[in-house]
């Protein structure tokens, strides 16, 4: 019978961490293995937890770490059942058998860096995340192309170099975009792809410990991101898409009313409006919900003008757990998950089919609000997130503060709210260009101006008035 189980160090290393040891006993005897993690502090390590949960959450990297741990003891397990079925079993030659096994061929440089990328990918889609998974899944199939397109299958750590990065980004910058194939990948795109590889990166340095921070390869390597500006619309576009005339329940009508209350909800997301239940609305006539994107509580007054597209929908027979607009299916497996805890708990089949389904919504909405723009004159690029855009725009030329701002917008820091923003206040600039370049007249120029609008009959009058000096 064999035992496995973790501690803790109680001497510090040299940079002031505490390294964590698999203790495996075999038959009485006992030898401790170094794992690859390392906790700051003492109190972030509990050996009593259940449920591999080792490192307590008030280590950030508390979940990654305690995967790490978990797959640690697996391994060892496995090598300990191998030596079980050979008939030679001790602690002692699991751990000369680990050994051997990291001096192999099998050593950290040589690790297949393509392997590590879909089990990482794999791992973020059981865990539910298919919009990451999504992203992380088209990094590897670019990845993968252009190693195909020099001659190789796969790349280990050891050669991902600043001089490969160039390459994939050379690579990269001739792909073409799948939803314009007339054009190439944007700036921005790729520059995406590459955030993701080095995440991946990362990831090895942090928490599996299989490559040395100075081995970084990004540290020599980087890609700007390109500015983009945000497209907004002004207060009387916005009651030009009002006032359209459009057939009430049409499905153009219906994409009016999402995006207007989104403007009107200070920038709700599509992917939040469209889940949105009758018991998000409280009796005080405020909108709770919980955003999709980080999960974080948001409460909303609800306007008039967002009340009045509200009772476009509401009837008497509404149930309080069925959606407010007509876009997802109350009767849909996946709209049994009400709470935030009941949809992270969803199967992996239910997300991935609620997340096609919000996602063929969104393009169909998008598709519409390009016609209602065409209807209402707007030549600007119309998609949904442009309501947010829109009425962080409106927030600003009514004077909000930022502080105020990024409640309002639900940013995790004041410095989120101002790199926002930076697009939609250019007061202080209109100002400083009109001052610059502001014509000035003399007095004597502006009197010569008002005589040649003068009558002569004006003009005697006021040299009359002038000789007498009386008032004028």
């Amino acid at each position: 019978m064999a035992t496995f189980r973790l501690e803790l160090s109680n001497k510090p290393t040299r940079n002031r961490t505490f390294p964590i040891y698999l203790v495996v006993t075999i038959k009485g005897e006992r030898k401790r293995i170094k794992t690859s993690i390392a906790v700051n502090r003492k109190s972030d390590f509990n050996s009593k937890a259940r449920q591999n949960n080792w490192i307590r959450t008030t280590e950030p990297n508390a979940k990654a770490w305690n995967e790490s741990l978990a797959n640690e003891i697996e391994t060892v397990r496995k090598e300990y059942s191998l030596q079980k079925a050979l008939g030679q079993v001790s602690s002692l030659s699991i751990i000369s058998d680990l050994k051997a096994y990291e001096k192999s061929g099998k050593n950290i440089k040589s690790m297949s860096f393509i392997q590590f990328a879909k089990e990482r990918t794999r791992e973020t889609l059981e865990a539910g995340h298919i919009s990451t998974w999504k992203t992380y899944n088209g990094f590897c199939n670019k990845l993968e192309g252009y190693l195909a397109s020099i001659g190789e299958k796969d790349i280990n750590l050891e050669q991902i170099t600043p001089s490969f990065l160039s390459k994939f980004h050379a690579y990269l910058t001739t792909l073409h975009n799948e939803r314009q194939p007339d054009k190439v990948l944007h700036q921005n795109s790729i520059h995406l792809t590459l955030r993701i590889f080095k995440t991946f990166i990362k990831r090895i340095i942090d928490v599996e410990k299989l490559m040395k921070p100075e081995d970084n390869p990004f540290t020599l390597f980087r890609v700007n991101e390109v500015q983009t500006s945000r497209d907004k619309l002004e207060k009387s576009e916005i009651q030009k898409i009002r006032e359209l005339e459009l057939a009430p329940n049409s499905l153009i009508w219906h994409c009016r009313n999402y995006f207007l209350f989104s403007f009107y909800c200070a920038g709700i997301r599509i992917g939040d409006i469209m889940q949105l239940r009758w018991s998000n609305i409280t009796n005080e006539g405020k909108l709770t919900y919980t955003m999709g994107k980080n999960h974080k509580e948001r409460t909303l007054i609800l306007v008039a003008q967002a009340q009045e597209i509200l009772a476009h929908y509401h009837s008497e027979s509404a149930n309080s757990a069925d959606y407010i607009f007509p876009i997802l299916d109350n009767s849909a497996s996946y709209a049994q998950a009400i709470t935030q805890e009941e949809k992270d708990t969803m199967s992996l089949e239910l997300k991935k089919k609620q997340f096609h389904k919000l996602g063929v919504s969104a393009a169909l909405i998008n598709k519409y609000l390009k016609q209602i723009a065409e209807k209402a004159g707007i030549t600007k690029k119309i998609s949904f997130h442009v309501a947010r855009h829109s009425f962080a725009k409106a927030a600003k030329q009514e004077g909000i503060d930022n502080y105020v701002l990024k409640d309002m917008l639900n940013h995790s820091s004041l410095k989120t709210t101002e790199i926002y923003m930076k697009d939609f206040d250019t007061s202080s600039a209109d100002k400083a260009m009109a001052q610059i370049f502001q014509q000035k007249v003399s007095p004597k120029l502006e009197i010569v101006e008002l005589l040649d609008k003068m009558t002569p009959d004006e003009i005697s009058m006021l040299m009359t008035k002038l000789k007498t000096n009386k008032p004028l």
